[in-house]
């Protein structure tokens, strides 16, 4: 299985942009710039890559990247299971593994741990098998789904920004009613772009990359789409670190479609 697992206080990437493959899915970090006053990078992600499955965790910390540490090394820990469930089949794969993610953010021990870290993580759980995508969200990391079917109808976000729901010191899940979003989309038929970002591209001067249109067309029209999107930002002075994860899934099968459709 090709993986990556890093967390930006490693190796920050500020004033660099790095580009890397593993398996399907580009891998684009970018730390900010320091012109414009960025000395860290407090992203982190996790990448596994199975014969049927692509597990992704993104993530966006803020004050230290302790949070983000600790998340990744949780989940780490907890591969074997995840790899088990991932494996089963894909009628039953999601649920299990909805609620075992909850299972693990929810837990006594965890919760605790994250009291000892200095600041707090947005979090984004991805995972494509088969022609479906399931997500979990906790804050402002945006996954999107690129289609012409979709986009003909302005549809590009699988989810939007929650900017008061974090992992760490302050803890969604300690709340009476741990608030997270999630859901399960089925891809479309033909080539299926997904992208997910870290804030920094959304936010950066200018707001070249608010509209998710443009977001599209330059990932789905160059095959270094995740790098012109790094260098656009780059030359803009983006502050705020930024670290892409993109993809392409071609599905054969057939999909839903209205039942009046010719």
């Amino acid at each position: 299985m090709t993986e990556l697992v890093w967390v930006g206080n490693e190796t920050p990437f500020v004033d660099v942009i790095s580009i890397e493959a593993v398996g399907p899915i580009t891998v684009g970090r970018f730390g900010g710039c320091s012109r414009s006053g960025q000395t860290k990078n407090e992203d982190g992600c996790v990448v596994w890559i199975g014969e049927e499955w692509e597990w992704t965790m993104l993530l966006d910390a803020h004050d230290t990247a302790e949070s983000a540490i600790l998340l990744t090394q949780y989940f780490t820990s907890h591969r074997l299971e995840i790899e088990r469930i991932l494996n089963e089949p894909v009628e039953t794969m999601f649920s299990v593994l909805e609620r075992y993610v909850v299972s693990l953010l929810e837990h006594e021990a965890f919760r605790t741990a994250c009291q000892s870290v200095q600041g707090e993580t947005a979090c984004l759980f991805l995972v494509r098998k088969g022609k479906y995508v399931w997500w979990l969200s906790v804050g402002d990391v945006l996954a999107y789904l690129f289609h012409p079917d979709l986009s003909k109808h302005l549809q590009y976000k699988l989810n939007e920004r929650q900017f008061f729901e974090w992992i760490g010191r302050v803890d969604t899940f300690d709340l009476p009613v741990p608030c997270y979003s999630r859901g399960i989309r089925e891809l479309r038929q033909g080539v299926n772009h997904l992208l997910l970002t870290t804030d920094g591209l959304i936010e950066c001067p200018g707001a070249p990359f608010r509209d998710g249109k443009q977001l599209e067309r330059i990932l789905t029209t160059s095959t270094a789409g995740v790098k012109t999107l790094l260098t656009t930002i780059e030359q803009l002075g983006v502050r705020d670190s930024t670290t892409i994860l993109a993809w392409a899934v071609e599905i054969e099968e057939n999909v839903t479609m209205p039942g009046n459709a010719k």
